[in-house]
């Protein structure tokens, strides 16, 4: 009995391990599967462009310019802390290359840091004489909101200055007449225009400021300053006592500034306007004729003639 339930388990295990072996076989003849990588996408270098070298060009091409390194108070003369040497692409106008020529020099009125120094910086007088030339004269209206544009009148802009005349017993007419035309304004209040080369007078006004101002439109100008012809001062001098000024403002794609700054002759511009303009003159002539004092006889003073309370006088 032992010897055959030996046998049984005997087959069973060898036909367990033929089995086994024919499994173990046929696993390791299956193909193995091979994970294909990609391999990465050669990278192609970009070809690479040689920049000229910026700051290099720039030196070259800069040239040097006198500049104040700090505030210089009027009546002041200038020290070499008082220099600094900028190098700019472009030279102002009338600047200088070099500090040696400006030392122990007096400047006439305050300088603020940055400004680039010129002639106009060590010369006498004050801010309207640097505006205008030897024949022409500056000045002063009284404007209000009306007369000057609405207040928005600014140095630089150009004017027609028109009299109103009322009728009275000067003017038996009302009439307007062109007193005289494009006329530079050379202040408005405190705001000042550039000098005769086009350099502002006034350093430059931060943004804060500048909201400041704008805000300030209870505070109008009184005055405008204009630049008048030598040659017509009194016809404006009278058309200002004789009416009523406004101020016209003329368009600036007449390029009446540019053409003032470039040198533009005014003797031609005074003749011709001496042969259109109405000579007020005239109407300053024009009134009726009084005695001048002193020449009509005085009439005796008469003799009191008293009536109780009442008193009168008795002429001769």
């Amino acid at each position: 009995m032992n010897s055959r339930v030996t046998m049984v388990l005997a087959g069973l295990l060898l036909v367990g391990a033929v089995i086994a072996g024919y499994w173990g076989l046929s696993l390791s003849r299956q193909p193995q599967v091979v994970e294909a990588v990609a391999e990465p996408a050669p990278t192609v270098a970009a070809p690479s462009i040689e920049l000229p070298s910026l700051p290099a060009r720039e030196q070259e091409q800069r040239v040097p310019v006198v500049v104040l390194a700090q505030a210089v108070a009027a009546m002041s003369e200038i020290s070499a802390e008082d220099l600094l040497i900028e190098e700019l692409r472009v030279a102002p106008p009338g600047s200088f290359a070099e500090s040696e020529p400006l030392l122990g020099r007096v400047v006439w009125r305050d300088l603020p840091a940055g400004t680039v120094l010129n002639e106009s910086s060590f010369e006498t007088g004050g801010p309207l004489a640097r505006m205008i030339r030897p024949e022409e004269r500056a000045l002063a209206i009284q404007v209000d909101e009306v007369i000057s544009g609405g207040g928005h009148i600014q140095p630089g802009d150009y004017v027609d200055v028109l009299l109103f005349l009322r009728d009275d017993e000067r003017n038996s007419d009302r009439t307007v007449q062109v007193v005289v035309p494009a006329l530079r304004v050379l202040s408005v209040g405190s705001a000042l225009g550039a000098d005769r080369t086009g350099e502002p007078l006034m350093p430059p006004v931060s943004a804060e400021e500048q909201d400041s101002r704008a805000n300030r439109r209870a505070e109008q100008a009184r005055t405008a300053v204009l630049a008048l012809p030598a040659a017509l001062t009194t016809r404006f001098m009278l058309a200002s006592e004789v009416g009523k000024l406004r101020l016209a403002v003329r368009s600036i794609d007449e390029k009446l500034l540019a053409g003032y700054q470039a040198g533009t002759a005014l003797e031609d511009q005074v003749e011709e306007l001496n042969r259109q303009l109405f000579q007020f003159e005239k109407l300053a002539l024009r009134q009726v004729r009084r005695p001048q004092p002193g020449l009509a006889p005085a009439r005796p003073a008469g003799i009191p003639v008293y009536h109780g309370s009442d008193v009168s006088r008795q002429y001769p």
